[in-house]
C-alpha cells in the first residue's frame, strides 16, 4: 500500500511540474503574441482577429503622429 501511495505522489508531482513550465511558457507570451498567433491560424473567426490588430495598429499610429506634430 505504502508503494503504490509514493508512486501515485511521485506521478503526481511530475505531472505537476510539466504544468508548471507550460504555465510559464504561455505567461511569457504577450496578449499581442497570442493574438497573432491565433490571426494566423486557420480557427474560425481568427482573421477577424488580425483585421482588427491592423485597425487597432492604423489607429495607434495615427495617435502617435498627433502627439509628435503637437509638440
Amino acid at each position: 500500500m505504502r508503494t503504490w501511495t509514493l508512486a501515485l505522489a511521485l506521478t503526481f508531482t511530475a505531472c505537476a511540474g510539466d504544468d508548471g513550465r507550460e504555465a510559464a511558457a504561455r505567461a511569457a507570451l504577450t496578449q499581442r503574441q497570442r493574438d497573432s498567433i491565433l490571426a494566423q491560424s486557420r480557427i474560425p473567426g481568427a482573421r477577424g482577429v488580425g483585421a482588427a490588430m491592423r485597425v487597432a495598429d492604423s489607429i495607434e499610429a495615427k495617435v502617435r503622429s498627433r502627439d509628435t506634430i503637437g509638440q
